[in-house]
């Protein structure tokens, strides 16, 4: 797909956000010596930025439906940048859990909104595509933005990686200001008409669709430091070339993810993704010992994972008619209920002291599940189908 410069403004978004999410894991040690605090305390931080982004995500779409598109991903972007900001000098373990609970409000918001312009910018049949470059921001986050914020942090300090942030914030805002086209508001949208996506069961297959099945993901790429290390044998110092290389599967499973929501439908990507998920998350469980295919598989589940990345969020949106925002935001939200779920249940098999390839095999099981919703949404998408035939007929 060429690349449209309209769109650009959304992939520094990504950018931008990517960083501030995944950088806090590597930053923790450093932060909790700095600040005073233990690392488990340091860790309460990703869960108030994840909290941020729960909240935010339906919240803030509802309160902005009405507004022109593009003043609504400037105001988010501003939020974002300030807090980022404020997190870069905050004085306190106080200041920096507020801070990094406000930078997080916006991020689904922004994701729900940019989704939907980017598939309106986009020529017909190649929305997914282009919902596909708006996330491509996060994958170039983990491929270079979150080595570089984490190197910064470790031999500078801290401060300066969440300074990073902002400047991409502020690139984003001035990209945004005179490369994002001016779009319409939609004006007769109101709060009953874009909670009533709620209304709808495929609603809630797909929110289960996606906190489950990503949740695959995230049972991974929580444990993939010892994993690699314990397990694979490699040297501590080799996990950030790692993580770039499953930042590089993440970019070009991002691209192939949009071409096939394209090609086929959201729905059968989803499926598809899902279960080639549950595959290879197996084999990493089988193979983790082995350093080359280690290697191997972490690029390859970088790569399927993320490839789900718009196929969801078309699905979301066509699912969703006159409440699009909220059901876009509404899957950023679900991916962060993955995350926790991800964490939370990948960690269960290191409790009862099992190998840390555990955690994928956990993880095959979720996805598998999540493919299951998505044979589930289908269904009801041809039966629903069938019913409206009946009904021309009658």
């Amino acid at each position: 797909m060429l690349i449209n410069k309209k769109l650009i403004p959304l992939t520094f978004g990504g950018l931008g956000i990517g960083i501030t999410e995944f950088v806090m894991m590597g930053l923790l040690p450093d932060i909790a010596k700095d600040l005073s605090i233990t690392i488990p305390e340091a860790g309460h931080l990703i869960s108030a930025y994840a909290l941020g982004v729960v909240i935010g995500a339906p919240t803030l779409a509802i309160v902005a439906a009405k507004h022109p598109p593009k003043k609504i991903l400037l105001a988010l972007m501003l939020l974002f940048t300030l807090f980022n900001a404020i997190s870069a000098f905050a004085p306190s373990y106080i200041t920096l859990f507020i801070a990094r609970f406000f930078s997080g409000l916006p991020h689904g918001a922004f994701f729900g909104v940019g989704s939907v312009v980017a598939s309106r910018i986009a020529p017909e049949g190649k929305q997914a595509q282009a919902v596909s470059l708006m996330f491509a921001g996060l994958t170039i986050a983990n491929l270079f933005g979150v080595p570089l914020g984490t190197y910064i942090g470790h031999n500078f300090s801290w401060r300066y990686s969440f300074a990073l942030v902002a400047i991409v914030g502020m690139i984003t805002l001035l990209s945004l200001k005179y490369w994002l086209p001016q779009l319409p508001a939609v004006k007769d949208r109101n709060l009953k008409t874009e909670l009533s996506f709620f209304a709808k069961s495929e609603a809630w297959i797909i929110i289960l669709m996606i906190s489950i099945g990503t949740g695959g993901l995230f049972c991974w790429i929580s444990y993939i430091n010892p994993l690699m290390t314990d397990v694979a044998g490699f040297a501590e110092s080799s996990v950030t070339y790692i993580l770039m290389l499953a930042g590089l599967g993440m970019l070009v499973g991002n691209f192939v993810g949009g071409y096939l929501a394209d090609k086929f439908s959201p729905a059968k990507a989803c499926v598809a993704l899902l279960l080639a998920m549950s595959v290879i998350l197996l084999i990493v469980f089988f193979v983790s010992a082995n350093p080359i295919l280690a290697l191997i598989t972490t690029f390859l589940t970088g790569g399927i994972a993320f490839a789900s990345a718009a196929p969801i969020q078309m699905l979301m949106i066509r699912t969703a008619k006159d409440s699009e925002m909220i059901a876009a935001s509404a899957s950023q939200a679900s991916f962060n209920i993955g995350n926790a779920l991800g964490a939370f249940f990948g960690g269960l098999p290191l409790v009862y002291h099992l190998s840390y390839n555990y955690p994928s095999l956990v993880g095959a099981a979720m996805a598998f599940t999540g493919s299951l919703f998505a044979l589930w949404l289908i269904r009801r998408f041809s039966n629903i189908k069938q019913q409206e035939k009946a009904n021309e007929l009658g």
